[in-house]
């Protein structure tokens, strides 16, 4: 077996991840401490590869299938304010049925990545395995969560405030008179659906509002699967369908229509994110905003300062933005006496 990162950080007395920044000339570094880490690389016969032409850097942008309006939309937002900074993105998209988030991971290891953006995986579920994470931390790769509460891994975490949207949309809904509320929500384990879930439920304990837990539909994302919870909901008297996701809500207004019901005048329906679904709905959606540009310029920000400070790279810091409901034509007063 060969010399390891491990064995060149022990004999220098320093962390992995401090090698890790020398191969891969991050900054970090004082001038002599790479000098004589260089020097013990070649005497260890690991000698660190040749700098690279150009100050490009590179950044492993991770996303699960893009058939959700709202990763294209970060994907978007973040390229062109990755490239202002020179680093340049790669993209790597997973699914249930091709190419793993893990095994993307493993073909990333001996990249000399400045950073990693996940936009959604493993850690946003409540029974995944976080430890495919490690590898990236361990070496020292700056490493940012998106939409997900921290979790036993190192990096940054950030998201919208999810129970913040469903105050939000139940308030809106209650004002309009409507007290028969169904939830299309994401899996069970999905953390994000289990904190709107659990702010629907205290919201309603808050001002008494009586809620049947059968007019909560647990699904997978995706059009079809709100249009099968929709028709469910609907066959027991909802007047309103609150969605986990915009896909969600497109499948319910497909639900309703197909039963010759008008959105809104007989059902309103909401969603969450503001993809561009939203405007592309017949009727417009009513849905929670999430901050797409502040977040992704935040993501490019925090992603340099971890990239030129060690330490910071190495805690487990959170930031949570604030959604805004945007009011169209999915929502209006209940018709139900």
């Amino acid at each position: 077996m060969g010399t390891t990162l491990a064995d060149i950080a022990e004999k220098a007395g320093v962390s992995q991840a401090t090698i890790s920044r020398v191969i891969n000339g991050k900054p970090g570094v004082s001038d002599e401490k790479r000098e004589s880490i260089l020097q013990l690389m070649n005497a260890m016969g690991r000698p660190a590869p040749p700098p690279r032409r150009n100050d490009t850097r590179l950044v492993a942008l991770i996303s699960p299938d893009l058939t959700n309006a709202i990763f294209p939309t970060f994907v978007n937002t973040l390229c062109p304010i990755f490239v202002q900074s020179r680093i340049l993105p790669i993209l790597c998209v997973y699914t249930s049925a091709g190419v793993a988030e893990s095994a993307f991971i493993d073909m990333l290891h001996e990249l000399p990545l400045y950073g990693a953006v996940f936009l959604a995986g493993s850690y946003d579920n409540d029974d995944a395995d976080h430890t495919i994470y490690q590898p990236l931390v361990d070496r020292g790769v700056p490493t940012v969560f998106l939409n997900g509460p921290s979790r036993n891994v190192d990096g940054l975490y950030l998201q919208t405030d999810v129970a913040a949207g469903m105050r939000m949309t139940l308030r809106h809904l209650i004002n309009l008179n409507h007290h028969d509320i169904g939830f299309i929500l994401g899996d069970r384990t999905h953390l994000p659906a289990l904190a709107m879930h659990e702010a629907a439920i205290s919201f309603f304990r808050e001002y008494d509002i009586p809620h049947r837990p059968e007019l909560t539909s647990w699904t997978f994302y995706g059009a079809e699967a709100g249009r099968a919870a929709a028709a469910d909901l609907i066959d027991k008297g909802v007047t309103a369908i609150v969605c986990g996701n915009d896909q969600l809500a497109i499948g319910a207004i497909q639900a309703a229509q197909e039963r010759g019901l008008r959105v809104p005048d007989d059902i309103s329906v909401t969603g969450y994110d503001d993809s561009p679904l939203a405007l592309q709905s017949i009727p417009s959606l009513t849905t929670v905003r999430q901050p797409v540009a502040t977040i992704c310029q935040a993501i490019v920000q925090n992603l340099n300062t971890m990239a030129n400070n060690p330490e910071i790279a190495s805690q487990r810091r959170s930031l949570t933005f604030q959604p805004e409901l945007i009011g169209r034509n999915s929502t209006a007063m209940c018709a139900r006496e």
